[in-house]
């Protein structure tokens, strides 16, 4: 007979990974216009070579026709200049920008 119950490194372990993803996906979007856009010059957006415009992209990895619009990361509705991105919590991105942790949506 297997033991169901939950131990707690995995109950801690669940509950790190939970908590993170949960706050994500609670952003409202009704509210995400509202949200500030992510500056150029912001640390994470010069590592991650984040652009507002795809095509300007000089990333060696960029591919036409990839958009912050058609990659896993963003949320919001679709059709909004500037959505939520869960690479940038709190911050908003433009539909038609890019960065190099672009993946296609499922």
């Amino acid at each position: 007979m297997r033991d169901h119950r939950l131990s707690r490194r995995r109950f801690l372990g669940t509950i790190a990974l939970a908590g993170p993803a949960g706050s994500l996906l609670m952003i409202d979007p009704a509210r995400s216009q509202d949200l500030p856009r992510v500056a150029l010059d912001d640390p994470q957006a010069a590592a991650l070579q984040y652009v507002e415009d795809a095509t300007a992209s000089t990333a060696p990895n960029y591919q036409p026709g990839q958009t912050c619009a058609n990659c896993a990361f963003i949320q919001g509705a679709d059709g909004d200049a500037y959505r939520p991105c869960t690479l940038f919590p709190g911050k908003s991105v433009a539909s038609a920008g890019w960065c190099i942790s672009w993946v296609a949506k499922p």
